[in-house]
């Protein structure tokens, strides 16, 4: 399982056109091989930031299969103009503790 981590800036004002996007844009993601979840969250100490959480089965999953499939087209649109600025993507594997 994959942790994709991303911190989002939305531009001043867009919050709330942002995150109707966002309900749209999901649909999108979830239709995706791979796909386990995802959630937003919105920040409460700094107003237009966002983390942006989905698990994938592989890495691959996401960098070979979402980013090169039509739908990614549709979700760039949807919501890549609200950035500002465009953010990092990160990927991330559980440490195991015992």
């Amino acid at each position: 399982m994959i942790l994709e981590a991303v911190m989002l800036h939305v531009k001043k004002g867009l919050e709330a056109e942002y995150e109707e996007a966002f309900r749209q844009a999901s649909g999108l993601i979830r239709s995706m091989k791979g796909y386990c979840s995802h959630e937003l969250q919105r920040c409460l100490e700094v107003e237009g930031k966002y983390l942006l959480i989905v698990t994938w089965e592989t890495l691959e999953d996401h960098t070979d299969g979402f980013r090169r499939f039509p739908e990614y087209i549709q979700w760039k649109e949807l919501l890549h103009r609200y950035y500002e600025p465009f953010p990092t993507v990160e990927h991330f594997e559980k440490v195991e503790l015992n």
